[in-house]
């Protein structure tokens, strides 16, 4: 049971107190920090409350406009205007420009990949904090990036020419020789320039500009549409003595950004799990955060990197930072947090991340140049916001809690996630609400088309899920995202942003597929992976986004109208077996994640799907599934019985996919623990949740199972 301790009229968690008190708070006594939380909260969250039941009022015109059309054609100009009306839609601002100040150069100017990563798990967050670099032979040597795979206990010399091939063909194409070919390189040589032998000739690089040092060692540093590339030298290596010019490796700056999360991929559902989530973030702004773990056989510790010291051109010193660069991904507006009470009753959980976060983020502050930050500025990652009214909330929220930290005004640099639909139409009011402090928009492909059958519901069936990326909406939904970031002068100034790239095994596909991000327009986009970032790091050598937004600017902005209109299912039938396979994909996804977040407080892992292929998946993923089955419920679709039969034809299938887990409670044959139940009430209760989140039901379970 919680022990509460009293702090200005507020019961706080004793853990957390100790913690914000003893470690967090930075030139603030505690007496200072509770009395101008607990102002904050009076003063906004009957603000957060309203703005919620907004929502809820809302969707209940949407519903009620929808059903009384139903078996209609669908009507989009009477739609829109119904919508005007109720005040969903708002009339699109007058032109601006972000005023945004002291941004770092990995957000403003160099395009590059951004992880996002469960801030609760230390070891993952720590390692995509040092997925700044990776090997670009690693990446390519164990993934299917190339085809093939290395055979045998030891070092595979003929895969190890695969990939030494690759790299070099992707430097001629990226960082070409005046003459020859980086295949042929036999030595190097600096004399304010880089002098390469190649063939028994001299020459150098073709656009000399991209020489940018040597390190100590001798490794010759190239830069390349702003990101680092280290070509690393050591002829004592079992690479390098084999190379003629002892290449040993190809290290590449990968991800410039990494987003610790807060959010989605974790499980914190009581003040126990904030305080090691906080915790946690504490320990990367002080830079201090480690973590013991058996790897092999061995004990290791891992800590953060250091920063990358090398002689520019000039002999000058250079210090390029070694670490990503970090946001921290706070929580929305829906759920409250028993870690503060306030007359007995919890708090929004928004307003204690706002807090706790920026406070521990003071610390960065405080290191200057070798901090997280070396502008002066706390990077914080807002989801879930529903149009302009909310994020101009936000700014205040943010706004109070650096007047309680004594920090200057607009400290707090905002990214919103265009993840909604109310967000989505509405999107350059949104922007300009928060444009003094706006740094990031981006957009998220699963939680964006949960939140479109949701608002959607009443309207009639949706389309197969495997259909929605071909859907009107979706389109212009991508497209309007970046025309809406550059209108507003993102550029040199913030992220634009695309999804995530959900098969950390599948880089092959990646490195097909995922250009087409930097080719949209988008300055940064989310991977799975340290590896998917140095892999997708190689599609920004090859585009120049800055150069491709600057022409993307003057092209005419995606259509309102495509936007709003709803994915359905119009004049077609779908067979038993279709349907059949449909149900089964989405139960067994969503009993594949919930199994894992409910018994054992998994918020992001790598979830085999129904054909054993491992997917990324938080909880945007099955907010998508529950509303998907949810909304073909209610249309006659399927019905409850075809449902529950195939909830438990999955169970089994998903148990099995978790054999070797020591720490799993499978869920057949009795079908009657709490993740089974929780799975099943996401579809049933579905149409009800608000917005279609999978929080609430969630967290009521994972409590359960942590009382019990």
């Amino acid at each position: 049971m919680t022990t509460y301790v009293d702090r200005h009229g507020l019961s706080v968690a004793a853990p957390l107190a100790r913690l914000i008190e003893d470690e967090v708070l930075l030139g603030l006594s505690a007496d200072q920090f509770w009395s101008g939380y607990a102002a904050l909260l009076r003063d906004l969250a009957p603000k957060n409350a309203a703005l919620l039941a907004k929502r809820r009022e809302l969707q209940v015109q949407i519903d009620g406009w929808h059903r009384a059309r139903r078996g209609q054609q669908f009507d989009g100009d009477a739609y829109r205007e119904f919508l005007t009306e109720i005040g969903y839609l708002v009339p699109e601002p007058e032109a601006f420009e972000l005023g945004t100040q002291n941004v770092d150069a990995e957000i403003a100017q160099v395009a590059g990949p951004q992880l996002v990563v469960p801030v609760m798990n230390a070891r993952f967050a720590l390692n995509a904090a040092n997925a700044r670099w990776g090997s670009l032979y690693d990446a390519l040597y164990g993934t299917d990036a190339i085809a093939g795979r290395a055979e045998g206990p030891g070092y595979d010399a003929a895969r190890g020419r695969q990939v030494i091939a690759w790299a070099r063909a992707h430097l001629d194409k990226v960082a070409p020789l005046a003459a020859g070919s980086w295949a042929d390189v036999a030595a190097f040589e600096v004399d304010g320039a880089l002098r390469v032998t190649v063939g028994g000739h001299v020459t150098g690089l073709a656009d000399a500009g991209q020489f940018a040092g040597t390190t100590a060692g001798g490794n010759v540093m190239l830069r390349v549409n702003g990101l680092m590339i280290e070509i690393v030298i050591d002829r004592a290596s079992a690479i390098g003595r084999d190379d003629p010019a002892g290449i040993s490796d190809v290290r590449i700056e990968s991800a410039l950004t990494a987003i610790q999360d807060c959010e989605d991929s974790v499980a914190a559902v009581d003040a126990d799990d904030k305080c090691v989530v906080y915790g946690n973030w504490l320990g990367l702004m002080r830079g201090d955060l480690q973590e013991r773990f058996e790897k092999g056989g061995r004990l290791l510790t891992r800590a953060l990197n250091p920063d990358v010291t090398y002689l520019d051109p000039q002999g000058n010193e250079v210090v390029h930072p070694g670490r990503a660069l970090m946001l921290v991904r706070n929580v929305g507006l829906l759920m409250t947090t028993d870690a503060v009470l306030l007359d007995g009753k919890e708090t929004p959980e928004v307003m204690l991340d706002a807090a706790v976060t920026v406070a521990a983020a003071m610390h960065d502050l405080a290191r200057g140049a070798e901090g997280n930050s070396r502008a002066g500025s706390v990077y914080v990652v807002i989801p879930k916001l529903h149009g302009p009214e909310e994020c101009a909330f936000v700014d205040t929220l943010y706004g109070r809690v650096e007047e309680v930290l004594g920090l200057p005004q607009n400290t707090v640099k905002l990214g919103v996630m265009d993840e909604e639909r109310r967000t989505s139409a509405n999107l350059m009011a949104c922007i300009k609400a928060v444009k003094d402090r706006c740094v990031f928009i981006n957009t998220g492909f699963l939680d964006r088309t949960g939140d479109e059958i949701h608002t959607s519901m009443q309207a009639g069936p949706v389309i197969p899920k495997g259909e929605m990326q071909k859907a009107i909406w979706l389109a212009a939904y991508e497209a309007g995202n970046v025309d809406a970031g550059l209108a507003a002068g993102m550029t040199g100034r913030g992220q634009i942003g695309k999804g995530m790239w959900a098969k950390p095994d599948a880089m092959a596909d990646m490195l097909e597929v995922k250009i087409g991000h930097p080719k949209a327009g988008a300055n940064t986009a989310w991977v799975p992976s340290p590896t998917a970032a140095t892999l997708h790091a190689t599609h920004y050598h090859q585009v120049d986004v800055a150069g491709l937004q600057a022409a993307l600017k003057g092209r005419d902005r995606a259509a309102r109208a495509d936007l709003l209109t709803p994915p359905l299912m119009v004049g077609r039938n779908l067979s038993g077996e279709e349907v059949r396979r449909e149900l089964d994909n989405s139960c067994q996804s969503i009993l594949g994640y919930v199994v894992r977040w409910v018994d054992q407080g998994i918020g992001c892992s790598k979830v085999p799907d129904i054909n054993d292929v491992a997917l990324m998946e938080d909880r945007a993923t099955l907010r998508i599934s529950s509303q998907y089955l949810a909304n073909w419920l209610i249309h006659g679709i399927c019905t409850a019985e075809e449902i529950d039969a195939s909830l438990r034809r999955m169970a089994p299938k998903v148990d099995a996919q978790n054999a070797q887990d020591p720490a799993y409670r499978p869920m057949a044959p009795d079908f009657d623990g709490a993740a089974f139940k929780a799975a099943r009430d996401l579809i049933f209760e579905g149409a009800k949740q608000p917005s279609g989140y999978t929080e609430p039901l969630l967290h009521a379970a994972r409590r359960g199972v942590k009382a019990a």
